[in-house]
């Protein structure tokens, strides 16, 4: 019997992702779609690109009325809605990975000070697993609430982690400067994402107050026992989707290529979604579009003893609905590559 799914807020772009990539899992059928501002409407008639394919109509976004209906729903909805709608009581019919930020930081304090929303549900903040698929498995495999990582955090954590875990650079200077395609802002009109607002132009934003910051610095403090503070900038690139970071640290000792080359291949030389590239080789965005992918590369500059660490995500896929598939798969004890085998596109 195939796993019934739901999703809230389908037609957002993370939405849509969904959408697409569970019509190809071959152990899950769609049976609610539900979104706020196109309620009663065929979802083919939103996305154009699902005509003859999806013809279901969207629901309002009402979790109680199909809870009982579903084995998963994914939570496509702005910050600050989740924590409200969840209780002990939608856990117990239904698992829920939440796409949005209520459930990531698990100092309520610091979520309320970094999003400026009031947090209502501290009993299911401390039951919620952080989504992070390739470092988090075993708890994933066994929660009923996941709370998804962002995009930004995905791609820097996934480049950051080996590093940490082995305690080789200096916790008190790490600088992460991150870039983004404009669907990272969502579907939503937006001024500073209109076309003629940011092409031809590249501009950082949320400058030292950006919103992933606490999320990056708690899951690196966490796995150091130790609290580290980052610099994380981000920037707004003039292309559809994609996320470059390049992270900077300090090596608190002389290493060459094949020492920390050692280091990565220790944590994903086995991971599906990793690939760790030659030397001298970086990521790029263009090849790892429309996949569930993490590219990953590193120089050593021996003149400064420092690491530069360059990764490239999906923003909309690994950093959002693929790695939530990712944990559906493990949450249902599923392979975990399953309905992610998408080979990225290009020319797109």
């Amino acid at each position: 019997m195939k796993i019934k799914a739901g999703i809230m807020g389908a037609t957002g772009y993370v939405g849509s992702e969904l959408v697409r990539i569970l019509y190809h899992h071959p152990e899950v059928e769609i049976n609610v779609l539900t979104s706020k501002h196109h309620s009663n409407q065929r979802y083919n008639s939103i996305y154009t690109n699902f005509s003859k394919i999806c013809e279901m109509k969207c629901d309002e976004n009402d979790l109680d009325s199909v809870i009982n209906q579903l084995d998963i729903i994914f939570l496509s909805l702005p910050h600050g809605i989740t924590s409200n709608l969840l209780t002990e009581k939608t856990l117990k019919n239904v698992k829920i990975i939440d796409l949005s930020a209520d459930f990531r930081l698990k100092s309520m304090e610091e979520y309320e000070e970094w999003y400026d929303i009031k947090h209502n549900n501290i009993n299911l903040l401390n039951r919620a697993v952080y989504g992070l698929s390739e470092w988090k498995r075993e708890k994933i495999c066994s929660s009923r609430l996941i709370a998804n990582p962002g995009c930004y955090p995905t791609c820097a954590l996934l480049c950051l982690l080996p590093l940490i875990k082995e305690e080789i650079l200096e916790e008190d200077y790490i600088i992460i400067d991150a870039k983004s395609g404009v669907s990272g802002a969502g579907r939503s009109l937006n001024l500073g994402t209109h076309f003629s607002e940011c092409n031809e132009s590249t501009k950082a934003y949320n400058v030292a107050s950006h919103r992933h910051t606490p999320e990056i610095e708690q899951q690196l403090s966490e796995i150091n026992r130790k609290k580290i503070s980052v610099t994380f900038t981000a920037h707004l690139l003039p292309m559809n989707r994609g996320i470059l970071c390049t992270s900077y640290g300090n090596l608190k000792k002389a290493y060459n290529y094949d020492d920390i080359k050692k280091i990565y291949e220790k944590y994903y030389h086995d991971e599906f979604f990793i690939r760790l590239m030659g030397k001298n080789i970086f990521p790029e965005t263009k090849w790892v579009k429309g996949s569930n992918y993490c590219d990953i590369g590193f120089s050593i500059d021996t003149r400064t003893d420092r690491i530069i660490v360059i990764g490239a995500i999906d923003n909309l896929i690994k950093g959002a609905a693929g790695q939530a598939v990712q944990n559906m798969n493990l949450m249902f004890n599923l392979e975990e590559n399953m309905g992610l085998n998408s080979i990225p596109m290009f020319p797109v």
